[in-house]
């Protein structure tokens, strides 16, 4: 970085439920100077300690101890800081948990490093992803599908109304979570009868560390069930089709079928009783990480993954209808279920532009925070492409 002790300096913090990325730009034109990133940064489910930690490490990174002196404001998006804006609760938003301890973390990392910027605010990351849009705009709707979903309306660059992000006990429905929980639920429900065969059963005891002879069989009974025209699932497993010990045997004699008749029912029962205690021992946000073997598979055209896939965009657009979305209006999208390769963004951008409004994509809110510490130190963030 040239002369970064001679400019003012802004960081921009995007801190998800995955991890923590830090930018450091210039001030007064928004170009990216120095980058860090770290572990999870949700206000809500990070216990605190660890949260400054997280903070620290990822802004440490970004901004080289001899230019810290020149950081003149600092603003983070952070997944758990959902307060609204709304007049009529006053200043409930800046009293919710979320924001409060994203601003407790916030400035404990800042006074570790020894920086002292004029400037410190903390936005959702939703608020962040938002200003992230070209032009940093100020009104319109938002919709975030990464391990967490929630859609809000922005107002002067304040969410005034959110659908969702309820988390995983409560909601985010069609995220990343919810999508990998349904793989699991396919999985036992293939494996106990309740559900249709799926390749999802094998694919989701390998991700999880099953041991191989569990598994011996378990594709097998997904393809003879599909040869033999019984590979209808529902999203959550349902069978529509007879199950899958009845659609194994239904198949022509051959390897497939032996391969299926080898997941017998005592390797069905021993899958189910192993599978439950890896799954149960883990936070439950970790099944989000099983989401891409749902995209794999229904790329596959396995039908039941490709039924999760269309549920969570059902779910996503009506999160999007319940804000009242006006013909015309700018909505906002980013998460990992929605960038250029995202499962969801081909069918969801076809909803969404039905319901006649712009989509704008955007990778994360990092460029929007540092575009709102530009806005709070007075620079106004005109550099396309760079903030």
């Amino acid at each position: 970085m040239s002369n970064g002790s001679n400019q003012d300096l802004v960081v921009g913090l995007d801190a998800g439920g995955t991890r923590t990325r830090a930018v450091l730009a210039s001030a007064a034109t928004g170009r990216t100077v120095g980058e860090g990133a770290a572990g999870p940064g949700n206000a809500l489910t990070v216990p605190l300690p660890r949260l400054t930690d997280h903070l620290a490490e990822a802004i440490g990174r970004s901004v080289p101890e001899r230019v810290r002196g020149s950081v003149v404001a600092v603003v983070g998006g952070f997944a758990g800081s959902t307060g609204t804006g709304s007049a009529d609760f006053g200043d409930f938003a800046d009293r919710e948990p979320g924001r409060l301890n994203a601003l407790a973390a916030l400035t404990g990392a800042l006074r570790r490093l020894g920086i002292t910027a004029r400037t410190v605010g903390v936005s959702s990351d939703i608020e962040a992803a938002f200003a992230a849009a070209p032009g940093t705009p100020a009104d319109g709707l938002a919709l975030v599908a990464g391990t967490g979903a929630v859609a809000t309306r922005v107002a002067g660059r304040r969410c005034t109304a959110t659908v969702d992000g309820d988390g995983w006990l409560l909601g985010d429905d069609g995220s990343g979570f919810w999508i990998g929980r349904g793989a699991v639920r396919a999985a036992l429900r293939m494996a106990d009868g309740r559900g249709g065969p799926t390749t999802l059963a094998r694919a989701v005891g390998v991700a999880l560390g099953l041991p191989a002879d569990l598994l011996e069989g378990a594709q097998g009974a997904a393809d003879e069930a599909e040869r033999a025209g019984g590979a209808d699932g529902a999203a959550d497993g349902t069978d529509r089709a007879g199950g899958a010990d009845r659609a194994a045997g239904a198949g022509e004699a051959g390897r497939t079928g032996a391969a299926a008749a080898r997941w017998s029912g005592p390797r069905r029962e021993a899958y189910r009783m192993r599978l439950l205690p890896i799954v149960m021992a883990q936070p439950p946000i970790t099944l989000a990480r099983l989401a891409p073997l749902v995209a794999e598979a229904a790329r596959a055209k396995d039908p039941v993954a490709e039924a999760i896939l269309r549920e969570a965009v059902d779910h996503l657009t009506a999160a999007v209808r319940a804000l009242g979305p006006r013909p015309g209006e700018r909505i906002v999208v980013t998460g990992g279920l929605l960038g250029p390769d995202g499962p969801l963004t081909a069918p969801l951008t076809g909803r969404l532009e039905d319901l006649g409004l712009t989509v704008d994509r955007v990778a994360d809110g990092c460029r929007g925070a540092v575009a709102l510490a530009r806005l709070g130190h007075g620079s106004p963030p005109r550099a396309a492409g760079t903030v």
